[in-house]
């Protein structure tokens, strides 16, 4: 393995991201990033690829295979150096449950994972309003599994089919929510051994939106 791929399959190590979930960030089937690795297709990443996933890692793009820049030397004058764009979003000790559920509680992080800042604002997310935290169960299979790391955003936005951390019942869910009919709630697993709840809008506490998700390969 050349040393751009080797590179790649440690950076999505180290973040904890499946290929697959890479290859949906560049608009990619998710097949794409694993022949890239694994089978030599594409030769080489495309430029607008390669700038997508180092800004994603925090790198220079020449770890993910661009040619080496040349630096312009001027008689008296020192280049700026480059700096560091980061985005360090706090790892709360919580579990929402994608299975069962489980009671929430407030608590302080316990860690913090580091994303790039600009890519965050290419996304339009405030760090700010940003945690992870950590899926529990299997009722959202296959879209989310036991043990992955999810990105939730907390800013105030109009509701909008799609995946949300809930309170419910004073229990910590991360479910799909689609409007009911006469102000309810539609929430949904995407497992289909779970069945499908409905409840009044009121009743639902959505904690946020969630824009990313990481997991081991």
């Amino acid at each position: 393995m050349d040393p751009t791929r080797t590179r790649l399959v440690a950076l999505a190590a180290e973040r904890g991201v499946s290929l697959s979930a890479l290859s949906g960030l560049l608009g990619r089937n998710a097949a794409y990033l694993q022949q890239f690795v694994r089978k030599g297709s594409p030769r080489k990443l495309e430029e607008n690829d390669r700038r997508t996933l180092a800004e994603f890692f925090g790198v220079d793009e020449a770890e993910l295979g661009a040619p080496p820049r040349e630096t312009v030397v001027t008689v008296g004058a020192v280049a700026p150096a480059r700096g560091a764009d980061w985005a360090d979003i706090p790892r709360l000790p919580l579990g929402a449950s994608a299975g069962p559920g489980t009671v929430a509680h407030d608590a302080p992080p316990v860690d913090r994972l580091r994303f790039s800042g600009r890519w965050l604002r290419q996304q339009g997310l405030d760090p700010a309003m940003l945690s992870v935290i950590e899926v529990e169960g299997d009722s959202m299979d296959p879209t989310l599994r036991d043990g992955d790391e999810i990105l939730v955003d907390r800013s105030p936005r109009a509701l909008r089919s799609g995946l949300h951390v809930i309170r419910l019942d004073d229990v910590l869910l991360v479910k799909r929510l689609e409007p009911g009919s006469a102000g309810t709630l539609q929430i949904i697993s995407d497992n289909p051994a779970y069945p499908r709840l409905e409840r009044a809008r009121a009743d639902v506490v959505v904690i946020g939106r969630v824009v990313w998700k990481g997991g081991r390969i």
